[in-house]
C-alpha cells in the first residue's frame, strides 16, 4: 500500500557543514580587528552608499534640467528626450527609496544599540571638548598677558 502524501514536515538530520568556507582569509582579518576599526570600516560603508545615491539623485537632476530645453525639435528628438527624462526620473526614485532604506535602518541601529555605549562615547567627547576649550583659553589668556604687558614695559 502507498503511504499518504502530507504537507508535514518530517524532522531528518541536517548535513554536516563546514560555516565560513568561503572567504577564511577575509573573516579572519574582521576577526583581527577591533571594535572601533570595524565600527570605522561600516560607517565609511554606509558613508559611501549615501554618497552613491545622492549623487544619482545630483546626476539625474542635473540630465532633467539640461533634457528640459525648449526649441526646435522634431518629433523623434521630443520621445527620445521623454524617454531618457522617463529613465532618469526612475532612477532617481530608486535612489530616493535606496536613502530612505538607509535611513530606516540608521533608525533601527539607533534604536537597538547600546545606550550605554553611545553616552560613554559622548561624554568621553564632551571631556575631549571641555579639555581643547581650557587649553584654548589658557593659550589666549596667556597670548592677552603678554599683549597688554607689552606696552607697559614699552613706556618705561
Amino acid at each position: 500500500m502507498a503511504e499518504p502524501q502530507s504537507d508535514v514536515s518530517r524532522p531528518s538530520a541536517l548535513p554536516t557543514a563546514n560555516l565560513l568556507q568561503r572567504g577564511t582569509t577575509t573573516s579572519q582579518s574582521v576577526v583581527d580587528q577591533n571594535s572601533a576599526d570595524y565600527l570605522d570600516a561600516i560607517e565609511e560603508e554606509w558613508n559611501k552608499k549615501v554618497d552613491l545615491e545622492v549623487e544619482t539623485l545630483l546626476d539625474g537632476m542635473v540630465d532633467l534640467v539640461g533634457l528640459a530645453s525648449i526649441g526646435d525639435k522634431d518629433k523623434f528628438r521630443i520621445a527620445q528626450e521623454s524617454f531618457q527624462a522617463q529613465s532618469r526620473a526612475e532612477s532617481m526614485v530608486r535612489a530616493a527609496n535606496s536613502l530612505l532604506s538607509i535611513t530606516h535602518s540608521m533608525k533601527l541601529l539607533l534604536l537597538l544599540s547600546d545606550e550605554a555605549q553611545i553616552a560613554h562615547r559622548r561624554d568621553a567627547e564632551l571631556k575631549t571638548v571641555q579639555s581643547e576649550k581650557d587649553e584654548a583659553r589658557a593659550e589666549v589668556a596667556a597670548l592677552l598677558d603678554e599683549l597688554i604687558r607689552r606696552p607697559i614695559d614699552a613706556k618705561k
